[in-house]
């Protein structure tokens, strides 16, 4: 008999909300989070604008022992893990020695926390750089991180898959449960808001230049320009249902019901990209048939090619405007290793309360999509279960269904 996995906690950081009900309060009004960069001068570059978190005061979440080891992104990442954790009323000191691990998503690791200690060496000598940096920049640190604060001794793990690493992350954690461990923190946080992390995704040319927060970002638009980049995203915890309902666990947000990856062939040799057949595994690890998805949320690029691409492979498993689609991460910006994330627990959060939120800032779905793209105002509707899109840089592509417990 498979296990059934749940997640049971969710801790959210995200631009537009810290915390998961200030997160749902502002993604539901439709209030965005994007705004012109601040924790750097981004003046000197032609894309200005970024998702910050707001209000997050490390000194009030982090021993004061882990301050000079830590980056902004892990400590972002231990706020969220713990109030994951206090949120599925989870107590690692209270179970059996290895019954809960921690998986996390990566992308290029703790980017301002290397750039400041390589400018310590190029301009005052090696003398001057920490001892920390030997892992404080590393790309498994908040897995790492989080792991020793809650002493999870339990099986760990990194994803590196760019964006879809966040629905990597819950499906390795799934994989966990299934083979007999309680629990397992999952999801991602990320920030590279500085500009080590910032050259990069200018290079990539996918980045947009808009000027104006409310037009910067607009996928599936006919004014499409690029993604606005952000930081942030959300930890949540899987568990496997039998233990939390003996445990009597105060919240079982939903299922992880499928989960499914693929890779996009090598540019030119004529095969389909790989996003429409990760859609159509996860469904049937569902065991489900697509008109058994309630509500899609999507990859949302912002750029038209991929926009295109990702509306043609919806239309390919759907059929046209066959169901609703949306990308609330318009507010937030694309959160690099912790958007994908931050979207599974969004669909969580919009099972729970029957709604769908918005695709704040976007007008409608330009005539060459055909989706059925959810704008404007939240939407009503009696979800149970919804499909999380991913896809990440080098050809990455996940999906993930979540549904409602009975």
């Amino acid at each position: 008999m498979t296990t059934t996995t749940v997640v049971t906690g969710l801790g959210v950081v995200a631009p537009n909300g810290l915390g998961t009900d200030d997160y749902w309060k502002a993604t539901l009004a439709g209030e965005s989070g994007i705004a012109p960069v601040s924790r750097f001068d981004a003046t000197q570059y032609p894309a200005r604008l970024a998702g910050e978190v707001p209000g997050f005061v490390a000194e009030e979440h982090i021993p004061s022992r882990l301050m000079p080891q830590t980056d902004h992104m892990t400590r972002l990442a231990l706020a969220a893990a713990e109030w994951a954790l206090k949120d599925a009323g989870l107590d690692s000191g209270e179970l059996p020695e290895y019954a809960m691990g921690a998986v996390t998503s990566a992308s290029g690791g703790a980017v301002e926390f290397g750039q400041r200690e390589l400018q310590n060496l190029w301009s005052k000598g090696k003398e001057h750089v920490s001892a920390y940096q030997s892992f404080a920049w590393f790309y498994a640190v908040n897995t790492g991180q989080i792991s020793i604060r809650h002493k999870l001794r339990g099986p760990s793990g990194v994803l590196l898959t760019e964006q879809a690493g966040g629905i990597d992350s819950i499906g390795q954690a799934r994989r966990h449960v299934r083979k007999g461990f309680q629990a397992v923190v999952s999801g991602g946080v990320d920030a590279g808001l500085c500009p080590w992390g910032w050259v990069p995704q200018l290079a990539s040319g996918l980045m947009s230049t808009g000027q104006d927060p409310a037009r910067a970002y607009l996928p599936f638009s006919a004014d499409a320009r690029g993604y606005v980049p952000g930081e942030g995203g959300a930890i949540l915890v899987a568990e496997n249902l039998d233990s939390a309902r003996e445990r009597g666990a105060a919240h079982v947000y939903g299922e992880i019901a499928g989960y499914a990856a693929t890779l996009d062939p090598a540019p030119g040799s004529g095969r389909p990209p790989g996003l429409a057949r990760a859609a159509r595994n996860a469904i049937a690890d569902a065991g489900l048939t697509p008109d058994g998805i309630d509500v899609v949320f999507a990859d949302a690029a912002g750029v038209p090619d991929l926009d295109r691409a990702e509306a043609e492979a919806l239309a390919e498993v759907f059929g046209p405007r066959a169901v609703p689609v949306t990308a609330p991460k318009t507010m937030t910006g694309r959160l690099l290793a912790g958007g994908a994330a931050l979207d599974v627990a969004t669909a969580l959060l919009a099972l729970r309360d029957r709604v769908i939120p918005p695709t704040a800032n976007v007008i409608e779905a330009a005539a060459g999509h055909p989706i059925d793209l959810v704008t404007g105002a939240p939407r009503e509707a009696d979800l149970r279960s919804a499909l999380v899109l991913a896809r990440g840089h080098g050809g990455f592509n996940a999906a993930l269904v979540v549904r409602r417990t009975p």
